[in-house]
């Protein structure tokens, strides 16, 4: 059987409104560095493939697309990267996979944001890229009046399609920018000479000149390639725009299906995307693609226990979860959820990214309850053994593209003479 994969994504006090309510939660704790690294340590310590880390351009809002007034929710965060940044030095395995916004950013600052935290990770570096088609988030650049203009539209009425569509593909051009920059040091390109007075070949360090309708990037990076060579690109799909932003620049993508057959179709689309435009170069190789699915989660062993706990936290939040999250809502026992894991593994996923309703309960229940339910089952590891994110997810590491151009040209000049 595949070896099954496990995220967990890390939002505030957890992703029910009402968590920071809860006896054991620490709301006072939220903006403090001991507060996440005590997170990240449990989840390392129920050995994890990675964690997600939230992050937006705009408070939080219980509408999807304009600021609400409510006071009784977690609004505000930290930053994302930084924070992983943070939790580099308190953690040895687990992958740090930050979320940055590709819509209203440039590029280049990331990618040298991200390849720093892949050094300094030794390689267990991330990024899950989002767009944005908020106008309040357009609000705070106001370079983007197409997107600020969104306002104005009627409850339900949706943004046009091609808005829709350029906004995507500026988060294509955004990561193809990123995976450029990391390739423009080639590996060897440090040589640390002393004797010869030399530190770079700076015949591989490349230009990337990338010119589009969204991004002109002339390169090459500040930063010297990722330990990884590409780092983790994620990315989270719900319709087909982003299914195919997932298929053609992500090398992990998070899907949300609520069955068996919903998890069966949309790896179906996903990979079908992949199909049609592969997400690599030539000469880079067939990268593969990990998908896992997404669940909200509230465990308890004691059957009945979880849904009763559900209940009272919708009940305190004043709406259910379950008709207000993108995700599937899931409460019930440890048994239960692996036997939902297996089963959408048999669907095609690798695996789950799950959001705890509750940190750290329901964090703590997936460490020390769920993972040794897996394990007695043989589908989980019981030790970390490989080195970087790359090698967990059995994703292998990317060859330069600009190396393979340098090689080719070589070739070509020699057999010309």
């Amino acid at each position: 059987m595949r070896p099954l994969h496990l995220a967990v994504a890390l939002d505030g006090a957890g992703w029910h409104p009402a968590a920071w309510r809860e006896p054991t939660a620490r709301p006072r704790d939220l903006f403090t560095a001991r507060y996440w690294t005590d997170l990240v340590r449990e989840a390392e310590a129920g050995l994890l493939d990675l964690v997600t880390i939230e992050d937006a351009l705009r408070l939080q809002s219980d509408d999807p697309r304009r600021p609400d007034e409510r006071t009784d929710r977690v609004r505000g965060r930290l930053d994302a990267v930084l924070l992983a940044a943070r939790l580099a030095l308190v953690t040895r395995h687990i992958g740090l996979v930050p979320s940055a916004t590709a819509t209203h950013t440039e590029p280049f600052h990331p990618s040298k944001a991200i390849a720093t935290l892949d050094h300094t990770t030794r390689g267990r570096a991330g990024v899950r890229v989002q767009v944005s088609l908020r106008p309040d988030e357009a609000a705070q650049f106001g370079r983007r009046p197409e997107l600020a203009a969104l306002a104005t539209l009627a409850p339900g009425q949706t943004p046009p399609a091609a808005l829709v569509e350029d906004v995507f593909d500026e988060g294509r051009d955004w990561v193809e920018v990123l995976r450029r920059l990391w390739d423009s040091w080639e590996d060897d390109a440090e040589i640390r000479d002393v004797a010869t007075g030399r530190f770079i070949d700076a015949d591989k360090l490349h230009t990337v000149d990338f010119t589009g309708p969204h991004f002109s990037v002339r390169g090459p990076s500040i930063t010297q390639r990722p330990p990884q060579g590409q780092p983790l690109v994620a990315a989270l799909s719900h319709v087909p725009v982003a299914h195919r932003f997932v298929a053609r620049s992500a090398d992990l993508g998070f899907l949300t299906p609520h069955d068996d057959d919903e998890a069966r179709r949309l790896v179906a689309a996903v990979r079908d995307e992949r199909e049609v435009q592969p997400a690599w170069p030539d000469g880079v190789g067939d990268q593969p693609l990990r998908l896992l699915g997404d669940v909200v989660v509230v465990l308890d062993e004691t059957p009945g226990a979880a849904a009763e706990r559900l209940a009272r936290l919708d009940a305190a939040a004043g709406t259910a979860l379950a008709r207000t999250s993108d995700a599937l809502v899931f409460a019930g026992t440890p048994a239960e959820l692996a036997d939902l894991a297996l089963a959408w593994q048999h669907a095609g996923l690798d695996g789950l990214r799950l959001r705890p309703a509750v940190l750290p309960d329901d964090l703590h229940a997936i460490t020390r309850t769920l993972v040794p339910e897996l394990q007695r089952r043989g589908v989980f590891r019981t030790a970390y053994a490989e080195r970087t994110l790359r090698e967990r997810l059995r994703l292998p590491r990317p060859t330069n593209r600009y190396a393979l151009s340098s090689t080719a040209d070589t070739a070509d000049r020699e057999a010309a003479r």
